[in-house]
């Protein structure tokens, strides 16, 4: 579920602007993390501020890695679905 917000959220954010930074926060309103987006990538960080992983826009979504540059899965968006897919390319499941 974090990941599924956490894309909303860089979703959101890219239409916005090509930089951007924001503080995700829990249900209690403790802080979590953070996420900083410049042109195509959104980097997120936890709430230490160290790198966890980021983000890089596709043509169609984006793809995700972790922190040590290997690719963890993607998000491809078609019409108003979502669907993501693991690091092997196998649906995992869609959002719309």
């Amino acid at each position: 579920m974090k990941k599924f917000l956490s894309l909303l959220i860089i979703f959101y954010i890219s239409t916005i602007s090509a930089f951007c930074n924001f503080n995700s926060y829990d249900e209690y309103g403790n802080r979590t993390g953070s996420f900083k987006t410049n042109n195509s990538v959104t980097t997120q960080y936890d709430k230490y501020g160290h790198k966890t992983g980021y983000f890089k826009e596709t043509s169609n979504g984006y793809n995700a890695y972790d922190e040590y540059g290997q690719k963890t899965g993607s998000y491809k968006t078609n019409g108003n679905t979502t669907t993501q897919y693991d690091k092997y390319g196998h649906k995992v499941g869609s959002y719309k």
